[in-house]
């Protein structure tokens, strides 16, 4: 008879299991960033910011309306191309994802939203600038940095009035990011009383910036600016120096990386460059920083290279906000990620009425002996 009932209890075990197993809800996060191409090198960090973030989530592990809620991470590249960008969040809007972090780049940010806010699905950003991406009045359009307004306007004012620099040489790569950051910069430096000498244009794919260098150099500019990425400006301070232009060398976020230094070599020099990026860390919040920086490493076994915590930082403001709405559908987090004031890595994630984060800070920096060194954290 005992016998008998072992069978019976291992079915109701079954049974139980299965029950058990039936209450889990696989929920899709989805993630874009150029994880091919010059920019990989930033995307794949944007990448691993979302993923960290969904492995720490699902190693806690979280319920919704009584159900375990088990987060995937679905990552598409978009090779920083706007085409492949709107390709990308068509198959994520047709995989019905919760959210989308990204995209990487505002060129690719912008044309996307529009998918997503004709699915009302959120999309949080951790790196676009560019104004216009919020400006759109997508109600599911949210960016965790400063804007270009910001970023271009503040690196301009400090060039006159803190580097004292009078005459300035501005070249941009002509996509959404790089030009919109420059014409920021050059409408800040006019206001402050710097003379604009030379404006040259380039595009994010260029190796050779001889003839636009040359024809900069013969106006002795005392900064130039770049509006681009690292992957462009490393190359482009190499020239600098081989045809002896000394002027100091200024970006927004796109050169403001971890990479510029192998990109750039002994052109790097000490106290050279000053760039932004666009987003900072007050005193309070150094620690988790570096804690944030010290877990991603022995995670993946590299350095952060770009904005990887901003990426974990909305990862974790769409589960904040699931968790407040009680549910995972899309348009009843929507809400909720408007109201959020979540105590992130970076400091607090809160955003205006537009989808522009809220007090945003910029962090200014140089480099010294080869690494990024912080000069100061601006409001």
């Amino acid at each position: 008879m005992q016998f008998k009932m072992i069978p019976l209890v291992g079915a109701i075990a079954l049974v139980l299991s299965g029950s058990a197993l039936a209450q889990e809800q696989v929920v899709r996060i989805g993630s874009v960033a150029p994880t091919t191409g010059s920019d990989s090198h930033m995307g794949k960090d944007n990448e691993n910011g979302v993923r960290i973030a969904v492995e720490e989530i699902n190693a806690k592990g979280f319920t919704i309306d009584g159900k375990k809620i088990k987060l995937q991470l679905l990552a598409e590249d978009d090779a920083a191309d706007p085409r492949q960008a709107t390709n990308a969040a068509t198959k994520l809007v047709d995989a019905k994802v919760a959210a989308v972090i990204g995209h990487l780049n505002s060129g690719t940010t912008i044309p996307a939203s529009r998918i997503y806010a004709n699915a009302g699905i959120p999309q949080l950003s951790p790196s676009a600038t560019n104004p216009k991406y919020t400006q759109q009045n997508f109600k599911t359009a949210f960016r965790l940095v400063a804007n270009d307004a910001k970023l271009g306007g503040t690196l301009g004012e400090y060039a006159v009035k803190t580097m004292s620099g009078k005459s300035f040489a501005i070249i941009d790569d002509r996509t959404a990011y790089g030009q919109g950051v420059a014409d920021q910069f050059a409408k800040s430096v006019k206001a402050a009383g710097g003379n604009i000498v030379a404006t040259q244009y380039t595009n994010n794919k260029a190796t050779d910036f001889n003839a636009i260098l040359t024809s900069i150099k013969a106006k002795k500019p005392d900064i130039i600016f770049f509006g681009g990425m690292d992957a462009v400006g490393g190359p482009m301070l190499r020239q600098m120096r081989q045809l002896g232009i000394n002027a100091k060398f200024m970006g927004g976020d796109g050169i403001c990386t971890g990479s510029l230094p192998g990109l750039a070599g002994t052109a790097l020099g000490n106290d050279q460059i000053v760039c932004a990026e666009a987003g900072g860390v007050a005193e309070d919040r150094r620690k988790a920083v570096d804690d944030f920086r010290a877990k991603y490493k022995k995670r993946f076994g590299n350095d952060v290279v770009y904005t990887a915590a901003y990426a974990y930082d909305a990862t974790y403001t769409v589960v904040d906000a699931m968790k407040r709405a009680n549910s995972v559908d899309p348009a009843k987090i929507l809400p909720e990620i408007g109201k959020s004031n979540y105590a992130g890595v970076t400091g607090t994630v809160a955003f205006d009425a537009n989808g522009d984060i809220k007090d945003g800070l910029l962090t200014l920096y140089t480099y010294r002996n080869g690494k990024r060194e912080l000069l100061t954290v601006i409001k």
